[in-house]
């Protein structure tokens, strides 16, 4: 499980990453680009992937990661369940976010 918190600290600790509002949710971004967002109501992460990466952490782990069920999807967002996730998986999978969205000197910082 995956609280709030330990959410902010991983996403925060990336190379220029900021949290800002996002409608009704929190967002982490890098250069102004979103790459994960927070949903307290439903206690969510929706993170964007590339197609692969997608499509290898969706298929993995399907109760837990899974896309959009709408373009936006199709786009690579996908939502992890934070109730149900490791923190190891978790964090896979916002590096994966991270380095998706952030310019290349910045994704390339990241391990």
């Amino acid at each position: 499980m995956i609280s709030v918190d330990t959410f902010r600290k991983l996403a925060l600790a990336f190379p220029e990453a900021t949290e800002e509002p996002h409608f009704e949710k929190t967002s982490f971004r890098v250069k102004k680009k979103i790459f994960a967002t927070y949903d307290a109501v439903k206690n969510r992460a929706c993170v964007k992937l590339s197609a692969s990466e997608q499509d290898i952490f969706t298929s993995s782990h399907p109760l837990v990661i899974f896309p959009l069920d709408n373009k936006w999807g199709k786009q690579g967002w996908t939502l992890i369940e934070l109730s149900k996730v490791k923190k190891e998986l978790f964090a896979a999978t916002l590096t994966a976010a991270y380095r998706e969205v952030a310019p290349v000197k910045l994704a390339q910082s990241v391990k």
